[in-house]
């Protein structure tokens, strides 16, 4: 099913898979769970725990998102190693794993939506900075099933265990979004017709 896998040439940047995505998972992202779950509406958060490793735009280091000019975003789902809810420890390995996947903000995915991959996704081979390899998954997904406001400081990924969409891992990484102060405008002028009632 995915069988294209490339490796880094000398003219491309090794991704260095360790450093920032840890810190995040470390800090941004177990805050923002800790202080989410309380508030999650539809899908609830104790059914997605936050233990996918992965990074959005992993060739841009800012991880931009420009609304009006990307059709599309690429998120790379990195092996992880954790404990599971039964104290077992458990590896998720995206290259072997089902592709059941939604992306997008914070809230449109714990609602049960967000964007769906583009396709099945490609095996690539990365090198990190520590001169080891794995394999990652890296999916594109549409940015306009995304629900991006331009608020957003992170974009969440869920991998659904099963085709009913209750159960699974999630995973967190930061973005920064562009390209919607237009939108943001016209609804802000949209909200003020609406008030002054001429609509």
């Amino acid at each position: 099913m995915r069988t294209q896998r490339s490796t880094p040439t000398d003219d491309e940047p090794k991704n260095d898979t360790t450093t920032r995505r840890r810190y995040l998972k470390g800090t941004l992202g177990a805050a923002t769970t800790v202080a989410a779950i309380p508030a999650l509406s539809g899908v609830a958060a104790a059914h997605f725990p936050l233990e996918l490793d992965i990074d959005i735009q992993p060739n841009n280091a800012e991880n931009f998102i420009d609304v009006d000019e990307h059709d599309s975003v690429s998120v790379a789902v990195h092996p992880s190693e954790f404990l599971n809810g039964d104290g077992e420890r458990e590896t998720f390995d995206p290259t072997d794993e089902p592709v059941r996947y939604r992306f997008g903000s914070r809230f449109v995915v714990q609602d049960g939506e967000g964007a769906r991959p583009l396709a099945d996704g490609e095996v690539t081979e990365i090198e990190s900075s520590h001169g080891d390899s794995h394999e990652v998954l890296v999916l594109d997904f549409p940015v306009d099933d995304m629900g991006l406001d331009g608020e957003e400081e992170t974009g969440w990924l869920y991998w659904e265990r099963d085709d009913t969409g209750e159960h699974g891992y999630a995973g967190v990484d930061s973005v920064r979004v562009y390209g919607t102060e237009t939108s943001n405008r016209e609804s802000l002028d949209l909200l003020r017709q609406l008030v002054s009632g001429r609509t």
